[in-house]
């Protein structure tokens, strides 16, 4: 294995679970635009079209990370929308003409459509479609190149994209067992999607959101995006118990979260093990982040600007931990970035 991508995996291993040696920045390559809007689910083209497309990502990765040094351990990623699991329970899939990430219709209105819902396994056309395409993935790039999971989204996002959304957050106080039912549902799903993804497919990436690397003993990552349309309470009583369940299961978890959610994060406290969490902050900006998870969490910053981030490392505490995905620029302009983000970041 390279010298540097070994030492990047030791970095960032500590970082997440062992001793502080730095805040750790990883900087983005300029982005590839896919062959369509959508995924390898919802494509017409052919799926070598969207692995070249995977590669080239790939290889942009290396090329940037090799230029800077910086803390990367690039992977290839199996790309997909939110959409893989709503529809592996019956939704219909929908690409948007101005966003290339597609998503799903809801599939149930009512809390008898969810309670007849039949629960998928990974049998299927979606998943034999995506585990297809790791495969082949698996094949390019040779055993040792960590490849990386879909957009996850939580069993309670899962959910409700599948009840549709209005009539589910009704439901949570008019028929609150229905939603638990489903939500359950979707709950098994995923842990069996992430234990089979973990033995299948040899050195493997939890990661999905920023665009970084944690050994999978650490734990599985996914998105929790609805926190901040709920109630402290629904949240604590929907959310928490499957969420430390998924950490319990997995060793750890790493979450995104661009919902307006600073009312959760007492909640997000009682997960044992939250090793990592990215947000897309509303007001009041990071400083509640900061003060309710230095010494237990790191925040992976993604895409924010040079004064931002620098910004953010003057608000630290003694004990906080950054990891910073530094959004994709010209490599020159990389480089002035990452020295001057380097500089506030010895290692």
């Amino acid at each position: 294995m390279d010298n540097r991508i070994e030492r990047n995996k030791e970095f960032l291993t500590d970082l997440f679970a062992g001793p502080f040696r730095g805040h750790a920045i990883i900087a983005d390559p300029e982005g590839i635009a896919p062959p369509e809007s959508g995924d390898i689910i919802t494509t017409s083209r052919p799926m070598s079209e969207w692995i070249d497309w995977e590669m080239r990502v790939y290889e942009a990765k290396v090329r940037r990370s090799e230029a800077l040094d910086d803390d990367a351990v690039p992977y290839v990623r199996a790309w997909t929308g939110t959409e893989i699991f709503a529809a592996a329970m019956g939704c219909k899939t929908h690409v948007y003409e101005d966003n290339i990430a597609p998503g799903t219709r809801p599939l149930v209105f009512t809390a008898r459509e969810a309670d007849r819902l039949p629960e998928p396994g990974l049998a299927g056309a979606v998943f034999d479609r995506v585990f297809e395409y790791i495969r082949r993935l698996r094949e390019r790039v040779g055993p040792d190149v960590p490849v990386s999971i879909p957009d996850i989204q939580s069993a309670f996002d899962v959910a409700a994209l599948i009840w549709n959304k209005q009539d589910m957050f009704v439901a949570i106080y008019d028929d609150p067992d229905a939603v638990k039912r489903l939500v359950a549902k979707c709950h098994r799903l995923l842990k069996a999607f992430l234990a089979e993804f973990g033995r299948s497919f040899g050195e493997v990436n939890f990661c999905h959101c920023p665009y970084a690397w944690a050994p999978p003993r650490l734990g599985c990552w996914l998105s929790e995006d609805e926190a901040g349309a709920i109630s402290t309470t629904a949240f604590d009583e929907f959310c928490l118990p499957l969420l430390i369940d998924l950490s319990t299961t997995f060793g750890g978890l790493f979450m995104h979260c661009c919902a307006a959610a600073d009312h959760q994060y007492a909640s997000f406290n009682r997960i044992p093990n939250l090793r990592g969490l990215n947000r897309v902050f509303q007001s009041p900006g990071p400083r509640p982040a900061i003060d309710a998870f230095s010494g237990r969490t790191v925040l992976m910053m993604a895409w924010f600007d040079e004064p931002t981030m620098l910004s953010m490392l003057d608000m630290a505490l003694p004990n906080t931990r950054f990891l910073f995905n530094m959004p994709g620029q010209p490599l020159e302009e990389a480089k002035r970035t990452y020295e001057k983000l380097r500089t506030q970041c010895a290692r």
